[in-house]
């Protein structure tokens, strides 16, 4: 198939630190290439994925400051890309996308990336008849309501690119963005209470996330807690495979977690809090531990030296790979473009002809 794939504006595809989104979609984009299909990746001149590449802007335009004419001038321009280099599917990363495609005619689905809750619920209740919406795991779907779900897919990792690791540095990692959803705070009280280093690896250049460090975070470093700034590559991979465990004291419903996937990949146990996708991710007692409440997380930290870093490795080989993650998509893909081709006509035009019946997103689901 001729698949394009659509990012957001904010950030290059793979991101250099932080950016979860931008992971996946150079992940599943590469892992598709792989898997015999042409991709057209419609990103920011900046990105650096290894596949076919278009864009509008030079420089990705970042996630402070950020207006809806930014994001409008990119999808304007990525949909003259794609339907002029014929693509048969449109994946669309994008929120204004999905509003502006149907006037080309071309299968599009989309993902949600965020909760389902919230501004976000309108606008999935409003596209979700006409444009497929991917959920990205089953706690994800079960709070959309009654907005149809195409498909819940989990993100998935190229296991190669993440080293096995021993575990031997002897901390406890705090992997994300600085901010009360995540849990930063509880992590410092967590870890200083088992006796374990803890060092902080997060994203922060929104005004918000700089309040809450210096109001919350910072007066809590020292004493074995550090600080290291944002991380991406091999610094990042490092991080993570010489922690001892990912702590991940999550205090909201996150749709995905990818962030765990990633250190699972590199053998190193969870501990997180049994919120969102969590449970579905962490297999406790194997590849980590679920625990609500501050005493029952600082004793999970304690034991997660004695969990076998090879199973979780292998877990994520297992169900978390991105090969899955692409077949998957592509089972999906092939399903819209099914439903959109000529097929045996169904509603009758006068005496000469048929026209086929428009589907609904709850057909293309079935």
């Amino acid at each position: 198939m001729r698949l394009a794939i659509i990012a957001p504006p904010w950030v290059p595809v793979p991101p250099p630190a932080y950016g979860g989104t931008e992971t996946v979609l150079d992940a599943l984009a590469r892992a598709l290439v792989v898997s015999g299909h042409d991709v057209l990746l419609y990103a920011t001149g900046d990105s650096t994925s290894p596949v076919p590449t278009r864009w509008a802007r030079p420089l990705a335009a970042g996630t402070v400051a950020t207006g809806s004419a930014t994001e409008l001038h990119h999808v304007v321009n990525a949909y003259e890309a794609v339907i002029d280099w014929g693509a048969e599917i449109v994946h669309d990363h994008t929120l204004v996308g999905p509003l502006y495609a149907p006037r080309f005619g071309v299968p599009v689905v989309t993902t949600n990336h965020g909760p389902f809750e919230g501004e976000l619920f309108d606008y999935y209740r409003a596209i979700a008849h006409t444009v497929p919406v991917i959920a990205l795991s089953r706690h994800h779907a079960s709070t959309a309501g009654d907005i149809p779900v195409a498909a819940v897919i989990n993100h998935g990792v190229d296991l190669a690119a993440f080293p096995f690791g021993r575990g031997d540095g002897g901390y406890a990692l705090f992997l994300g963005r600085m901010s009360p959803d995540k849990g930063v705070h509880t992590a410092v009280s967590v870890a200083r209470a088992a006796g374990v280093p803890l060092r902080i690896a997060a994203k922060m250049r929104e005004p918000a996330e700089q309040r809450y460090f210096e109001e919350r975070v910072r007066p809590l470093l020292g004493a074995g807690v550090e600080y290291v700034g944002e991380v991406g590559g091999t610094a990042k991979l490092e991080l993570l495979a010489r922690a001892t465990c990912l702590l991940n004291p999550i205090e909201w419903n996150e749709p995905f977690g990818m962030v765990m996937i990633e250190a699972l990949a590199c053998g190193t146990p969870v501990v997180a809090t049994p919120r969102g996708s969590a449970p579905e991710i962490v297999l406790h007692g194997a590849t980590g531990y679920l625990a609500a409440g501050e005493a029952s997380l600082v004793e999970a930290v304690g034991r997660a030296g004695e969990l076998d870093r090879r199973r979780c490795r292998a877990d994520v080989a297992e169900r978390f790979s991105s090969r899955r993650m692409a077949a998957d998509h592509v089972a999906l893909y092939e399903r819209v473009a099914a439903r959109r081709r000529p097929r045996t006509p169904t509603i009758e035009v006068g005496r000469g002809g048929r026209r086929p019946e428009p589907l609904g997103a709850a057909q293309l689901a079935s």
